[in-house]
């Protein structure tokens, strides 16, 4: 059995396909989460996961890139985004279905922001949506589902992310980071953050930043989860990162119809290729794939209460 925690079956993609893509990972022993990036999506993934008794499921929640319009050009897809102001009591009504597990995407994007426009505005818009998408995944005891890209050769992204889940979540790290000295038992204070940072539980989506950055957010109790990129990237990164996290802490995902593992590039990516995605994560860290599914599969159900 696998998950696949982070799909688009939603999209437009698999606007004539979408049930029975879905059957097909079924029929696979693969359940799927769908994941909204503004409300349409997020709608579609909740009507999605309500067409099945059981294996499939949805998160609500405002993408970034949707806090403002712009145009997108990628290797993958080519879209206007809508600009959409986050409707908190809109989504709170619809994460209230019993099938919605999660909020989000939502998080920060700087990769690519609008010309013409203060990127500093564009930022604070971003900043704003998803302090409120943490509000909303504390108040109904949600997963919060962060998104996170940052500029080219610029990590500052992941400091504002972190900023802000320390101060809307009360995170901090609940165990002290190390060095000379410093005892592995946590101080009574962090054992309070500890038991508060219980209450939002979050994962990083789709996470290609530095190993020194996953490493604050493992720190603060996340989940990370990889897709296909760690089936093709060259650069060494993302195998650093897949061994640097514990078993205990990876999910999988396909983030489909984008970044189709190998074998499969170049073709519609959907919630069935998420076993090669297992077994990349098998080989990196030495396990049996048999090992690697049963792990993530219990991560899954453990973060999603599924």
């Amino acid at each position: 059995m696998l998950v696949d925690t982070h799909a688009h079956v939603n999209f437009q993609a698999f606007k004539d396909d979408a049930k029975e893509t879905l059957q097909r990972a079924l029929d696979n022993d693969i359940w799927v989460i769908n994941v909204g990036s503004q409300i349409d999506t997020s709608r579609q993934a909740v009507e999605l996961a309500n067409q099945f008794e059981s294996g499939v499921y949805a998160v609500v929640g405002l993408h970034p890139e949707h806090t403002h319009s712009q145009y997108v050009d990628e290797e993958e897809t080519h879209f206007l985004t809508r600009e959409e102001n986050f409707d908190y009591e809109a989504y709170k009504k619809l994460a209230q279905n019993p099938k919605v597990v999660g909020i989000g995407e939502c998080g920060l994007d700087y990769y690519r922001l609008p010309e013409g426009i203060d990127p500093q505005i564009i930022k604070q818009k971003q900043k704003d949506a998803f302090r409120l998408q943490v509000k909303l995944a504390k108040e109904l005891n949600k997963v919060l589902v962060i998104h996170s890209r940052p500029a080219k050769g610029d990590e500052s992204l992941y400091d504002d992310l972190l900023e802000i889940l320390d101060k809307e979540s009360n995170l901090s790290p609940a165990l002290p980071s190390g060095g000379e000295g410093v005892s592995a038992e946590p101080s009574p204070l962090m054992r309070g953050d500890a038991r508060r940072a219980e209450r939002l539980r979050f994962e990083v989506h789709s996470f290609t930043g530095s190993p020194e950055y996953l490493q604050k957010f493992l720190d603060r109790g996340a989940y990370v989860s990889f897709n296909g990129i760690i089936t093709f990237d060259k650069t060494g990164n993302m195998e650093e990162l897949v061994k640097l996290a514990p078993l205990d802490r990876i999910i999988l995902e396909t983030d489909c119809p984008y970044l189709a593992p190998v074998p499969n590039r170049g073709k519609r990516n959907e919630p069935s290729f998420v076993k090669f995605v297992a077994e990349k994560v098998a080989q990196i860290k030495d396990l049996s794939v048999g090992e690697t599914e049963e792990a993530t599969v219990d991560n899954a159900k453990k973060i999603f209460n599924i």
